[in-house]
């Protein structure tokens, strides 16, 4: 089945190969370019339109090197639309019906869809740098693999380190990835199955713990640490309502609860009580930059959609909250991190609120698109932010818009209309440059 359940309830957190041209809009970026021999997979690759082959082309002078482009995915009714991320202009339109979420896969070239009885590998393309000679481009178009690990309910997909966890909420099943190989059809895995089946979250660390969520069908009620034997080595029943994950520096694990957090970090399990009674904590962002997670904040358990302004901030390194009240409202699309760990949140007002979580005060509010309001269905579009390669791109449903913000200047510094109507948002930076 599509995935469903509200983010409120949908915890969020990052092959076949197809050969293809480059995008028009790519080809008018390019400084040098010449004749690729092959993808990783073996199959063939096109050289921009005119250029040279990789025999004849000269090495351009250190100044004239292009740096590399990200690209970015929205998911409209029917698809999944890719832009190139400095001219916000299509690469690629991949058909795809249904509701449709999105996650980075971990190798910054694929994205992990959570669609009907699957996660399934979206291939952005192929970034290359031809037989070293500094002509970087991209060499495929996107299109959505052949690869897939099939679930009865896709849940949550959480990168972290060069693994990556898939979450079937249908069964309890967590699949842990090298994310290098995410999009390999013969990638090994590791499994395990929890206790009962319920909507969950995983998220290896580097030395094979696994932090898992704890919960049946009924209820969520908190968390398990396993060794990389599969043997518990910490558990807490302290977390009603777990909802949502982050990492933050140091490799501590925050996971949300109805009435504050749990941390886990050095091996202990440590509890972030809420000030209020029901104080519900369920989407997160974190970032190696700072040992603060930024994280939603509601108080009203009976609302059917509540709109909160304030959020929390959450220190690991001594499991205080603290809460800041922002000028408006927001939504479980609203959080993202930026480079330095400055926190991010897109407001109901329109702007990009950046936020030091040191010293939780709000620096700067960003215009970037009108007020809106929240839609009452989750899977309604409404507004999202994205943080990639040091820029921010927000999307605006009610003009069928994108936006790409530079945080420190404060600058909107491109703007595109892109003929659909865009919904969940995400992206990758293509990762290092190949040669071939």
């Amino acid at each position: 089945m599509v995935p469903t359940g509200p983010p409120d309830q949908m915890m969020r957190n990052h092959t076949t190969r197809t050969a293809a041209g480059l995008g028009a809009a790519l080809s008018l970026l390019l400084l040098s370019a010449c004749a690729a021999e092959g993808d990783a997979s073996g199959s063939a690759s096109e050289s921009p339109s005119g250029s040279a082959s990789a025999d004849e082309h000269e090495a351009p002078d250190a100044t004239e090197v292009q740096a590399r482009t990200p690209r970015v995915a929205v998911t409209y009714d029917g698809g999944v639309l890719v832009l190139d991320a400095q001219s916000l202009e299509p690469v690629g339109d991949i058909e795809l019906e249904g509701f449709n979420r999105l996650n980075p896969a971990g190798d910054e070239r694929h994205l992990m869809v959570s669609t009907a009885g699957q996660f399934q590998a979206l291939d952005l393309g192929t970034w290359a740098d031809a037989h070293g000679d500094h002509s970087h481009y991209w060499t495929t178009e996107p299109s959505l693999t052949d690869v897939a690990y099939d679930a009865a309910e896709p849940g949550h997909v959480v990168v972290h380190e060069g693994r990556t966890a898939l979450f079937d909420d249908g069964t309890g099943v967590v699949r842990v990835l090298d994310s290098e190989h995410v999009a390999d059809a013969d990638a090994a895995a590791r499994e395990y199955t929890t206790p009962s089946a319920h909507h969950g979250v995983a998220v290896e660390l580097t030395d094979d713990t696994l932090v898992v969520s704890e919960g049946n069908e009924d209820a969520r009620t908190g968390i398990r640490v396993l060794d990389g034997d599969d043997k518990e080595i910490a558990a807490s029943d302290e977390c009603p309502g777990v909802h949502g994950e982050a990492v933050a520096a140091d490799e501590a694990v925050v996971i949300g609860c109805e009435d504050g957090a749990v941390v886990y970090a050095d091996g202990e399990i440590t509890k972030v009580e809420a000030p209020d009674a029901y104080g519900r904590i369920g989407n997160q962002a974190g970032t190696e930059a700072s040992p603060i997670v930024l994280g939603d904040y509601k108080t009203d358990k009976d609302a059917e959609l509540e709109r909160p302004t304030r959020i929390s901030l959450i220190d690991t390194r001594n499991g205080e909250l603290e809460l800041v009240e922002l000028p408006s409202s927001y939504t479980f699309r609203s959080l993202a991190r930026g480079d330095d760990g400055e926190a991010l949140v897109l407001g109901t007002d329109g702007q990009v609120h950046v936020i030091d979580p040191e010293s939780a005060k709000v620096t700067k509010s960003i215009p970037v698109i009108d007020e809106w309001e929240e839609p009452i269905e989750w899977q309604e579009p409404r507004p999202a932010i994205l943080a990639l390669d040091g820029s921010v791109y927000v999307t605006d449903p009610a003009t069928d818009s994108i936006h790409a913000v530079d945080v420190e200047t404060g600058e909107v510094w491109e703007s595109a209309e892109i003929g659909v109507t865009p919904n969940e948002l995400s992206g990758v930076t293509g990762g290092e440059a190949h040669s071939h």
